[in-house]
């Protein structure tokens, strides 16, 4: 003797509520995935595009109570900002720390800035730029 099917026949009465709802799911699993990547993408655009300063350390010498740093500017003629400089002690501890403003109508500035310490820095780092 045979068992019936408890199975109701494919495609007579339409999908089923499973499939209904994971149907509805990926639907918005979608819409969420887009609006996340739309916000990334506004949010690095706007990184990118806003940001008119940028620099670089060329390079860098340290004394007992300070850290002479070479630092090369990249911005828009018409941008002002500053960009903030530090410098660490061997065992990792922040020796020193300043900002140093940018005013002038160029598009590169080189500049050899002087960064006083507490003690003897072993670093020359750029934290970052910023326009005003």
């Amino acid at each position: 003797m045979s068992t019936a099917s408890t199975r109701l026949p494919e495609g007579r009465y339409g999908r089923s509520s499973d499939e209904r709802a994971d149907h509805k799911l990926k639907i918005a699993g979608v819409a969420l995935g887009a609006v996340l990547l739309a916000l990334i993408g506004y949010f690095a655009y706007h990184y990118v595009a806003q940001n008119k300063i940028s620099a670089q350390v060329v390079s860098f010498e340290t004394s007992d109570n300070a850290v002479r740093v070479h630092l090369e500017v990249h911005k828009d003629a018409d941008a002002r900002g500053y960009c903030t400089l530090r410098s660490q002690a061997a065992n990792g501890n922040e020796v020193g720390r300043a900002d140093f403003r940018f005013d002038e109508h160029a598009k590169q500035i080189d500049k050899v800035l002087t960064l006083r310490t507490t003690s003897r820095g072993t670093t020359g780092e750029l934290l970052g730029c910023h326009a005003d």
